[in-house]
């Protein structure tokens, strides 16, 4: 990562009483130690975030992972995503470590702090048995872009994983995404019929499958830029279309961008039982089981597409204006 130490690019830093803002030209970004990650995401007075991102451990139940009871023998992962807590957050300034800068200690800084760097550190627990934990840190540098390293922490003794990887959950929904990577919807074992190019999706389709599931999985991905032109803000009459970019580090990672959840897409038996579409959830997968398909009737995925939770899984992303 370009970490300028150039004067006209530094950082604004505000140490509030549970969230450290950090602020630079065009944009905002807001840190939470109370919600345990990025609490907003504002470049060019447009916010991008409705939740805090987390990291993400599970993929809708597939029509074949119902046919050999994967979910059965990881449901565990279920329920990591829906109650996985923070549980220590790192401040790295200018590549030192600090005391979490807390009230009152965060009385002692000035209205005038500045950086070239601010990196934050999020670590994870899981609900498993056992335990494992995911460390996520976001480095900014002054020209606003964020470096994101995801790092997963394998424990003996726990059940494959669907997916691992980052949910972020934006405000309102996009119309439509562009990105460099593998043709139609691709799964580690269905990457045969993908031609690599660059693709322009209009809205966010949602694979009309006869049970609602994981979908719309996009393998290969060099970079995704997600398109939006309407905000929460009721002051924004603007209908000019703004982006934001994920850009892959190091190696390639696989994506989604639909309007539902993993959990909102696991509660419906049919599609008409999803929620209306007011959101936009993209998650950023640095590892995907395949889907196997052999047949729908017991038989696993091949060997080559598991996921084992046993052993570290890391990866690198950036984010940044498109």
């Amino acid at each position: 990562m370009d970490c300028t130490n150039n004067k006209t690019n530094q950082l604004q830093i505000i140490y509030g009483d549970v969230t450290l803002g950090v602020h630079g030209e065009d944009f905002h970004y807001i840190f939470s130690y109370q919600t345990g990650g990025l609490e907003s995401l504002v470049i060019g007075g447009k916010e991008w975030l409705y939740r805090t991102p987390k990291p993400t451990c599970w993929r809708a139940t597939t029509d074949n992972d119902r046919g050999n009871r994967f979910s059965q023998k990881s449901g565990m992962w279920f329920g990591t995503d829906m109650f996985l807590f923070c549980s220590n957050v790192l401040v790295t300034i200018d590549g030192k470590d600090i005391e979490k800068p807390i009230a009152p200690l965060n009385n002692t800084f000035s209205e005038t702090e500045v950086a070239s760097t601010v990196k934050v550190t999020f670590t994870y627990k899981t609900i498993t048995v056992p335990t494992t934990e995911i460390d996520v840190s976001y480095e900014v540098n002054g020209t606003g872009r964020i470096q994101v390293k995801v790092h997963y922490y394998g424990k003996l003794g726990l059940p494959e994983l669907p997916v691992f990887g980052m949910r972020f959950v934006m405000p309102t929904k996009a119309t439509g995404f562009t990105y460099e990577g593998l043709s139609g919807e691709t799964y580690p074992d269905r990457m045969a019929g993908g031609v690599p190019g660059v693709y322009t999706v209009e809205g966010l389709p949602v694979t009309r499958y006869m049970v609602p599931q994981d979908c719309n999985v996009h393998m290969k991905t060099k970079w995704l830029e997600v398109n939006r032109n309407t905000t929460q803000n009721n002051a924004d009459k603007s209908n000019d279309t703004f982006t934001l970019r994920f850009l892959a580090v190091d190696k390639e990672f696989a994506f989604s961008c639909i309007p539902y959840t993993a959990e909102e897409l696991e509660n419906a038996t049919h599609h008409e039982e999803l929620p209306l579409p007011r959101r936009t959830v993209v998650s950023i997968l640095g590892a995907v089981r395949g889907v196997g398909g052999i047949n729908s009737w017991g038989a696993d995925v091949e060997e080559e597409y598991h996921i084992s939770a046993e052993k570290d899984i890391e990866y690198t992303f950036e984010i940044s204006k498109g």
